[in-house]
């Protein structure tokens, strides 16, 4: 199966990309040309079911749709221009001029990108007025910084590296040349978006198991568990899951009184919640059948291992009162999606032998201070009190009482104040402390 790749960019660079690329055989090339970096954005929402992996011709439209939050780093590569590819421009420089030319503006290159392409002799002789920024810049910032420069008669040359600046300078009569990617650069970044593009594959085709299992309150009586009543609200779940199945191509199986599985696989759950949350699922199973669940989602590289981390999924699931989705993956990283859609991630393996020393006689696990870590990060806040920490773990304040003053024991925390102000006792203000022990 050839890997779609969508490649975005001006019209000659695209051009020049696919040309390249005639060669990859995995390889099927979507072109996207723009005028302007902007168009970036609705280009990918129009045609994202179509692409597994993006190229852009260089850095300003990666970082547009980066800041847009249209990709993500996993599905898209951009083709760095590199300090040959400027001194192949200046070469061009001195052949087209009648003298010597020794000022210029630059954008976008990197200082470092020029060191390396530029030998000693030529980069101590010519002087550079440069705009080397990161990630996204408009352009019309960077035409004022060549605009600027050039009528103050500060540069002779400016030297760009964007489509729409090149243009636009030039119909300003400034003497204007515009960098482009070498092939060597873009083979590079074709062999990046095929090794992507194949890791991509395979992570889609991994399979999930994603189990529902229906909350049993504590005073729900057996008679009540037996009654037509639950019966046809089970029903109702049922018919729920049998959509949702269909809409991620899965198969559904009951496991248990009250449990069911769904096996599909990532890349068909990620096409579902493009447009939703894995909590979609228990809001439309209540308002059918009024019922509440929790869900834990499991991956794995074998039914097994997805059947392992299911399980675990739902075991911390059972710690919450109401409706939760916990899904573990394969490298055990638990993330808790709650009713506010905050997603928290930790991973339920500490490693470490003088890490598990530090809990063999304390009053709590490696597992719960792992969660208050994340939560700490989260959050950004390790200055807390057992309010707060009731609050993060939605358990009782005495609880997280118990649970800071165990970790003040083992030394993960410390009391550094009171927090006063409100009825009752002033609380304790506990500094938390995950890096006094090494984990490793």
């Amino acid at each position: 199966m050839k890997i779609r790749v969508g490649v975005i960019g001006p019209k000659d660079s695209v051009k020049m990309i696919i040309d390249t690329g005639a060669d990859y055989g995995e390889l099927h090339f979507i072109p996207f040309v723009y005028e302007s970096t902007e168009e970036t954005e609705q280009i990918i929402i129009r045609n994202r079911e179509w692409v597994d992996q993006w190229l852009f011709s260089g850095q300003a439209p990666y970082f547009y749709a980066l800041s847009k939050k249209v990709i993500t780093k996993k599905e898209a590569s951009y083709i760095p221009l590199s300090g040959a590819s400027l001194l192949a421009v200046l070469v061009k420089v001195f052949l087209d001029s009648d003298q010597v030319q020794k000022r210029f503006s630059l954008d976008t290159i990197q200082e470092e990108e020029m060191d390396r392409g530029l030998d000693p002799l030529v980069r101590n002789r010519v002087l550079f007025q440069m705009n080397s920024y990161d990630g996204y810049m408009p352009a019309e910032e960077i035409i004022a910084f060549h605009k600027e420069l050039y009528e103050s008669n500060k540069v002779d040359v400016a030297i760009t590296c964007l489509n729409k600046v090149y243009k636009e300078l030039t119909k300003m009569n400034i003497p204007t040349y515009r960098i482009e990617q070498s092939e060597l650069t873009v083979r590079r970044s074709l062999e990046t978006i095929k090794e992507k593009g194949q890791a991509s594959w395979y992570r889609k085709s991994q399979l999930v198991i994603i189990g529902v299992e229906r909350i049993v309150a504590s005073s729900e009586s057996e008679e009540r568990r037996r009654s037509f009543r639950l019966k046809h609200q089970e029903l109702e779940l049922k018919k729920v899951l049998l959509d949702v199945g269909e809409q991620m191509n899965g198969s559904i199986v009951q496991m248990d009184d009250g449990v069911h599985y769904i096996f599909t696989t990532r890349g068909e759950l990620e096409l579902f919640m493009r447009d939703q949350s894995m909590l979609t699922i228990s809001e439309e199973i209540f308002v059918h059948s009024r019922l509440r669940v929790r869900i834990g989602v499991g991956f794995g590289l074998t039914v097994l291992e997805a059947e392992e981390n299911v399980s675990m999924a739902f075991s911390h699931a059972r710690e919450f009162k109401g409706p939760i989705v916990i899904s573990v993956n394969e490298e055990k990283e638990l993330t808790i999606i709650n009713n506010e859609k905050e997603e928290i991630s930790f991973h339920s393996r500490i490693y470490g032998n003088d890490w598990e020393k530090i809990f063999k006689d304390a009053g709590i696990s490696s597992k719960i201070v792992a969660k208050i870590e994340s939560l700490s990060l989260h959050y950004q806040k390790n200055k807390i009190t057992s309010q707060d920490l009731s609050h993060w773990l939605k358990s009782t304040d005495r609880n997280a009482r118990r649970i800071l003053m165990e970790m003040e024991k083992i030394g993960l925390a410390e009391i550094i104040g009171e927090e006063t102000g409100h009825r009752g006792r002033p609380r304790k203000i506990y500094q938390i402390n995950f890096n006094q022990f090494a984990k490793q």
